[in-house]
């Protein structure tokens, strides 16, 4: 089959004799990809800032597809079903999974004892081959892949696997409330997401910082919200608070370990990985948000160490909150909210390429060329 083959950092290719994955459980799946997109996670990958990323990997932990094979324990599911798959790969059973904590699963990944197993995330996150290929191994068939109703649009299923649930979550655990002023570094599709949905939870004013006008124009149009371009800014945490007075009551760190914006943390963070990527965002929003304001993160970064000013994180009173994204717990919710039209989650989508463009496709949304925001891929054998 095809798939994307990592070969180090800044190398990937298209491998054309990539064996098709096998029944290995009675509760696995085998799905054959019909959409598949690249996150601004898989750069982090990209860019070699996550451990034991190895070479023969396939990466993309945001995908749908139609089920071609189950296993004889595999009850929810039947061939030529259509699915959208969560990228956490959860057994449903223990004490994490049972607290609906699906990205903290206990029995997915046996190399970590933070986080489940991720598709296509290294083997920090359980070593699974992912969904920018023809065909993925599902394990755990009967708790995370979800039939798509047949109503939606594929683009808008493989959204629902990651991005709209990842933003939605940012915006929950910031504890907005009516009125609240809301800042969220980042616009990427997560912090497009987070704006977007930051309004749902009661926001009054939701301002967004980034550096590129492009994305910042883009999140401007699509959640009607504030933007800044802190190239612009001498000191984005003394401008936030003269633009809220005390402090906004909420920051969302949707950026991560790749954050730009000072110069000691990406030369630590992002050059010679003294740190698990630069936490410029999460000091930002430390130093920014008023006094027992919360912070929500969502932004991915390396295990384990980093410096941020976890001193004024006491002082100030905050409250910190983060995970991946329970995906499962809120996806009713989210379907019903494109149902209804309050999302529209393919509306972000600016690129569509074939799974063979692969590494064109890695190159565009690394170097954010042609205004790229969201890219998503199509295999070869995929029905629209």
């Amino acid at each position: 089959m095809l798939a994307m083959n990592y070969r180090g950092p800044f190398r990937i290719r298209l491998d054309k004799n990539k064996a098709i994955p096998e029944i290995q459980h009675q509760q696995d799946a085998i799905v054959r990809v019909t959409r598949s997109c690249i996150c601004g996670s898989d750069l982090h990958l990209y860019h070699g800032l996550v451990p034991d990323t190895r070479v023969g990997m396939t990466f993309g932990h945001e995908f749908t597809g139609v089920v071609e094979a189950v296993g004889s324990a595999v009850q929810k599911l039947k061939v030529g079903d259509r699915v959208l798959v969560p990228f956490n790969i959860a057994c449903g059973t223990c004490p994490f999974c049972s607290q609906q904590l699906f990205g903290n699963c206990h029995e997915s990944n046996s190399e970590a004892t933070a986080v489940g197993g991720i598709y296509g995330y290294s083997h920090t996150a359980g070593g699974y081959d992912g969904g920018q290929a023809e065909y993925v191994r599902v394990p755990y068939a009967d708790v995370g892949p979800e039939i798509i109703p047949d109503w939606m649009d594929l683009d808008d299923a493989a959204l629902l696997t990651d991005v709209v649930p990842t933003g939605y979550q940012a915006a929950e655990m910031a504890g907005i409330k009516k009125g609240d002023t809301v800042v969220i570094f980042g616009a990427g599709p997560i912090g497009i997401m987070a704006a977007k949905c930051a309004w749902l939870f009661g926001a009054g004013r939701v301002i967004v910082i980034d550096k590129l006008d492009y994305r910042l124009e883009f999140v401007k149009n699509y959640a009607q919200c504030e933007v800044y371009n802190f190239l612009s800014i001498k000191d984005p945490v003394l401008f936030l608070k003269k633009l809220t007075g005390i402090g906004p009551d909420v920051c969302i760190d949707a950026v991560g370990a790749e954050a730009a914006g000072d110069t000691f943390h990406t030369l630590t963070g992002g050059k010679t990985l003294l740190q698990a990527g630069s936490p410029t965002a999460l000091e930002w929003a430390i130093n920014s948000v008023k006094k027992g304001g919360i912070i929500s993160v969502v932004g991915v970064y390396g295990p384990t160490a980093n410096m941020i000013p976890i001193g004024n994180v006491v002082n100030k009173g905050l409250t910190i909150r983060a995970n991946q994204a329970s995906v499962k717990r809120l996806l009713p919710r989210l379907i019903e909210h494109i149902k209804n039209g309050i999302l529209n989650p393919k509306d972000i989508i600016t690129h569509r390429l074939p799974l063979e463009e692969i590494s064109e496709a890695y190159h565009i949304f690394s170097a954010k060329r042609d205004n790229c925001i969201k890219t998503i891929l199509i295999p070869p054998r995929a029905i629209a």
